[in-house]
């Protein structure tokens, strides 16, 4: 192909351009937030967008916990770290994506066509690592969720998990994988957007 030719990729995918700039082109993680809050409709608007997703198993290990009270987020702001401390205490919304390390009590209610699904995962090892896995996926469908609804979703991974484990999940049933900020961006919320690598770069063809 002539490196001077354009193709318009937009035209080529099935969702309207303004879609996609939602969704991907012009979607950015913002480094600060307005004062609008984020209510609970908004959230469970999100949520019904994303669980249709696909997940192995149709596991849906993710679960959300929302930190909404005062107290709540000075449990929490002590385990982030560095720029993140003063990103979480700004932000209009604040949940921590965890994953549900016996999702699989739940197979006889989601894959009901597989009547033992549930043995499946009797090893707690194996069931960890797909928990991980398949609930790492809907953080990914998660944030696009939010950026559907119109918001901003800020993640970060640089906060304690161990001790927001202990904090919030003392059971033990559930892993922290992501804290996600969420809300409407602020005035200087973005940086220049980074180079991405280009489809040569990342693709082989067999």
């Amino acid at each position: 192909m002539n490196s001077e030719t354009k193709i318009d990729f937009a035209a080529r995918l099935a969702l309207a351009a303004e879609a996609q700039d939602l969704l991907f082109r012009e979607a950015r993680t913002p480094n600060s937030f307005t004062d609008e809050p984020v209510d609970d409709e908004q959230l469970e608007a999100i949520y019904d967008l994303f669980r249709f997703a696909p997940t192995s198993m149709n596991q849906q290990p993710l679960r959300i916990l929302v930190v909404r009270s005062d107290d709540a987020r000075a449990r929490l702001i002590p385990h982030m770290r560095g720029r993140n401390v003063a990103k979480t205490a700004a932000a209009p919304l604040i949940v921590v994506l965890a994953a549900d390390l016996d999702f699989h009590e739940h197979l006889h209610k989601i894959f009901p066509h597989v009547p033992n699904a549930r043995d499946t995962f009797a090893d707690p090892v194996s069931r960890e690592e797909s928990a991980r896995f398949n609930a790492t996926l809907q953080v990914g469908y998660f944030i696009l969720a939010v950026r559907a609804a119109g918001l901003a979703a800020g993640p970060m991974i640089g906060f304690d998990a161990a001790a927001v484990d202990r904090e919030f999940f003392p059971d033990g049933r559930h892993a922290s994988l992501v804290v996600v900020n969420i809300g409407r961006p602020g005035r200087d919320a973005w940086f220049h957007r980074l180079p991405r690598l280009s489809y040569a770069e990342v693709t082989t063809v067999v």
